[in-house]
């Protein structure tokens, strides 16, 4: 029946039979994830999907894929393992003369389903319309086909590592492979073949020759490869090394919690300290070293919490909201002072401009007194007042026109003096009688 449905969706998209196949996946499964694990059949090329659809007989869906090579049966599994997947995914296929005994083997991979479902009839009997019994055979066929590692397939790879030094350019270092290495490790829900084959995938030379003699446990891979390449401090060592890090000039105080965090896990690991006093190291470490943020610490009263130290995270989260306050007390302030900077430069320049008009009132007085009056002027020996200012100080603009104003008004009045002398009184001649009485006798 797989196959007539097959042949059929092959027809309806245009599709060569020879370079097609169905696969039956669940629902959740991405496309990449589909064309992804087919392409591990490396008989069958590049693999792409055209067509998807739910089958409601098997609660799963069907994907109609075209491969690039032409599909042989017998180099194709009847069924495939999924990338960090527990459960297979059936593969119809038509091939040749071969195809009765392609559907039989898809009927035998199908066939829990059918007797999941041979199951739920035989438990329903004869309530078989009973909502209680339906659902109760669709949880038991769910059940069975569900794909809960689908979330494993996706993890990402882990980068390349060789242990050569320097770092070659496109690796990892010793210290952020191991990082990646232990999640993976740790996070993953894929079974520990397929967590060895990605850690044995990921390495190179040096690195790989020392993990072929380890083919255990995926554990021993990461504690071989950490004993070869890590650095050989002990734990005293990395201890005193944690104890003399200190806050840099310009470095913000969260930055440095994360530095000391790093180098503080290394000296747990190695047995330097016990796990149960990181907290208070930790803190200690901020109060004697964190030489910059000195009012931050005040602000965070950690001296007085040194009996009852927070966590590194809340510690973290404590810092980041500090941090966050005072960079908006600062940008609040440079606001207001450019506001002011700006009100007292618009006051000077206003200033500016009064002289400017002051002192061409006093040139325009002087010029109408110079054409009004012959008197010729005292020269004082000033030199004329320049009217060149610098455009980078307004101070210095404002000193030059008071002064220019000065010399004006100085002048103003030296001509006004020059201008209106007093004009001597004419006296009327005395009578001739009386001049004559004064004059010789002769």
């Amino acid at each position: 029946l797989l196959v007539t449905e097959l042949r059929g969706w092959c027809r309806g998209e245009a599709l060569d039979v020879s370079h097609a196949l169905m696969v039956i996946v669940p629902e959740e499964i991405e496309i990449s994830q589909i064309e992804e694990n087919l392409e591990t059949i490396k008989c069958l090329g590049r693999v792409r999907v055209r067509g998807r659809m739910y089958n409601p007989r098997l609660s799963c869906l069907a994907v109609l894929c075209e491969c690039k090579e032409k599909v042989v049966r017998s180099q194709v599994p009847p069924e495939i393992l999924p990338i960090g997947g527990t459960g297979t995914w059936p593969i119809i296929m038509v091939g040749g003369n071969s195809e009765e005994a392609t559907t039989s083997e898809r009927s035998d991979s199908v066939s829990p389903d059918r007797e999941n479902g041979a199951r739920g009839e035989t438990l329903l009997g004869s309530s078989a319309s009973s909502p209680e019994a339906i659902i109760r055979a669709v949880g038991d066929l769910l059940s069975k086909i569900e794909k809960p590692a689908s979330e494993g397939s996706s993890y990402r790879r882990l980068r390349i590592f060789s242990g050569t030094i320097p770092t070659p350019s496109g690796e990892e270092s010793l210290e952020h492979w191991l990082e990646q290495a232990y999640l993976m490790v740790e996070e993953s829900d894929c079974s520990s073949k397929e967590k060895r084959r990605r850690i044995m995938e990921s390495l190179r030379g040096p690195a790989l020759a020392v993990v072929k003699a380890v083919r255990t446990a995926d554990t021993e891979y990461l504690e071989a490869i950490e004993s070869v390449f890590a650095t050989a401090k002990s734990g005293e060592e990395l201890y005193f090394a944690f104890r003399s890090l200190q806050q840099k000039s310009g470095e913000k105080l969260s930055d440095f919690l994360r530095h000391l965090e790093h180098s503080l896990t290394k000296v747990v690991q190695r047995g330097g300290l016990p796990a149960d006093r990181a907290n208070r190291t930790r803190v200690e470490q901020l109060i004697r070293w964190a030489v910059a943020s000195d009012m931050m610490l005040v602000h965070l009263k950690l001296r007085e919490r040194r009996e009852n130290p927070p966590t590194f995270l809340e510690l973290l989260r404590e810092i980041q909201t500090e941090e966050e306050y005072e960079a908006s007390r600062v940008k609040l302030s440079t606001a207001v002072t450019k506001i002011h900077a700006r009100t007292e430069i618009e006051s000077q320049q206003s200033d500016v401009q009064t002289l400017k008009k002051e002192v061409k009132e006093l040139k325009a007085l002087l010029s109408a007194m110079a054409t009004t009056h012959c008197t010729p002027m005292v020269d004082t020996g000033e030199p004329t007042p320049q009217t060149v200012i610098s455009s980078g100080s307004l101070d210095f603009e404002m000193a030059s026109l008071k002064k220019q104003v000065q010399r004006l008004q100085q002048k103003a009045k030296t001509r006004v003096s020059c201008t209106t002398i007093p004009a001597l009184p004419v006296e009327e001649p005395r009578s001739m009688p009386t001049m004559v009485k004064y004059l010789p006798q002769r």
